[in-house]
């Protein structure tokens, strides 16, 4: 809007301008007409420079506003499943009588992976359009489990009690992890993370603007890739 305004008053200079410079060279007083260029060229100069300020302002709110947009809960989610079976056996008369308990477990787990971006922390540097951003969360890995039991075999001297029921969970959270580090999740959850922040990037180039992150300059999504 600044900038329309600015032209707009620098077309009405020069319909002054222009009439009155061939009016006073018609009339031949050259020095008013040296006056007169002086004169023009300092207000051109002046309204020149108030439009450049406007545009990096102008522009300066628009990464802003992008950032702000960009700063969402990034999630990817995965389903993984496993059968696990359960075993304890517990020993009487130095070992001549053994009571066990038994199940077969079936999980079935959801799991996200997410990213918090409104945690992005940056700065703007509008003398050099520089936009850096100086940290990006970490990603938050949440494994909701569900698990059933099955063929549950025990006895009245060796019950499933609530110290088994932790030790499975703990040990059904371990095997998830695994499988999460091998899998896919983690990768897709970050290149879903690359492209959100691409979106900074690319507003970044079009306004003529530098992205840093973690010292260097990003000019393109795998340099993203290689910085996280």
């Amino acid at each position: 809007m600044a900038t329309r305004k600015d032209k707009t008053t620098e077309n009405a200079i020069r319909d002054v301008l222009i009439p009155t410079v061939q009016a006073i060279g018609r009339s031949g007083k050259l020095i008013y007409l040296l006056i007169v260029l002086v004169l023009g060229i300092i207000i051109w100069k002046v309204f020149s420079s108030k439009s450049e300020s406007s545009t990096i302002e102008y522009n300066t709110n628009l990464i802003e506003k992008q950032i702000k947009n960009v700063g969402k809960l990034v999630v990817t989610e995965g389903h993984f499943a496993e059968v696990l079976t359960y075993k304890d056996q517990k020993k009487y008369l130095m070992d001549l009588v053994s009571f066990e308990k038994k199940a077969i477990i079936i999980v079935n787990a959801d799991v996200t992976v997410s990213y918090d971006l409104h945690q992005v922390k940056y700065d703007v540097d509008q003398n050099n359009k520089t936009i850096t951003i100086l940290s990006i969360p970490k990603e938050e890995i949440k494994i909701s489990p569900n698990i059933e039991y099955y063929d549950v075999e025990q006895s009245t001297l060796n019950e499933f009690t609530g110290a088994d029921y932790n030790k499975v969970n703990k040990t059904v959270r371990a095997n998830l992890a695994k499988k999460i580090e091998k899998s896919s999740l983690k990768t897709n959850a970050k290149n879903r993370l690359v492209s959100e922040l691409s979106k900074i990037l690319i507003l970044t180039n079009t306004m003529g603007w530098k992205l840093v992150y973690d010292g260097t300059e990003i000019s393109n999504d795998n340099d993203f890739k290689k910085s996280l």
